[in-house]
Order: structure tokens, then sequence, then C-alpha cells
């Protein structure tokens, strides 16, 4: 059984570690802000992710097993498509002429490129409204 589990262990590290390689290559090699999105976070991803189900196996195998690489391996597939995201965001932005955006939205819930003038006036609108809720009589 320890011959077996040292294999399993073994390959994972060796996935892991090939999944993080092309990861990287992918993200050195890409030019393209939007091809280079799914490098880092889809084989990066699963490399990470392979390298610490290996030392969850070791944890579980021959020591006291914790819970720690759990934790990491589920705040790395939180993160990831949130960095995503971001680098997305930037791209389409730095893509954009500042110029050819659209009006933003009258709401302020969402957030979206913001010309000075519209936010010096909902800044002042805020302030106008924020302090005295009483009404006069």
């Amino acid at each position: 059984m320890s011959a077996a589990a040292e294999i399993f262990v073994s390959a994972l590290i060796v996935i892991g570690a090939v999944f993080t390689l092309v990861g990287s290559w992918g993200l050195v090699k890409l030019d393209a802000p939007m091809s280079r999105l799914h490098a880092p976070t889809k084989a990066g991803t699963l490399g990470v992710g392979s390298v610490l189900m290996a030392s969850m196996c070791y944890a579980f195998i021959w020591r006291d097993g914790s819970a720690h690489e759990l934790l990491i391996t589920a705040f790395l597939f939180v993160t990831a498509p949130v960095s995503a995201m971001l680098i997305a965001k930037v791209a389409i932005f730095r893509r954009t002429n500042v110029q050819e955006l659209p009006p933003p939205p009258t709401d302020t819930t969402w957030a979206t490129h913001d010309t000075g003038e519209r936010a010096i006036k909902s800044s002042s609108a805020s302030e106008n409204r924020g302090g005295n809720t009483a009404t006069p009589g």
C-alpha cells in the first residue's frame, strides 16, 4: 500500500508541475491580454490544485491530516475567476477609447468609467442629501 500511495502522490505532483509549467509558458508566450487570461486561470489553477491535492494525500496517509490545503484550494478556486475578471475589464477598458465609451448609467451601483462632471454632481448631490433629514416646517 505504501508504494502505491507514493506513486499516486508523485503522479499528482508531476501532473501539477506540468500544468503549472504550461500555464506559466502560456502567460509568457501569448501576446493578447484576452488570450493570456486562460493560461494562469485555467492551467495554473489546475496545476496548483493538483500539487495541493498531493500535499493533502501525503498528509492524510503518512501524518496527521490537516485542512490547510483544503482551505488554500478553496481560496484559489474563489480568487482565480475574480482576478481573471479584473484582467479582462482592464483589457477591455484599455482597448476602448475614452470618447467611444457609452455614457455611465444613472445609478451608482455599477462600476463604470465616469467623467469628472458627473462624479462631481453626484458627490455634491449626496452631500446635500446626507446631512439633515428633518423636513422644514
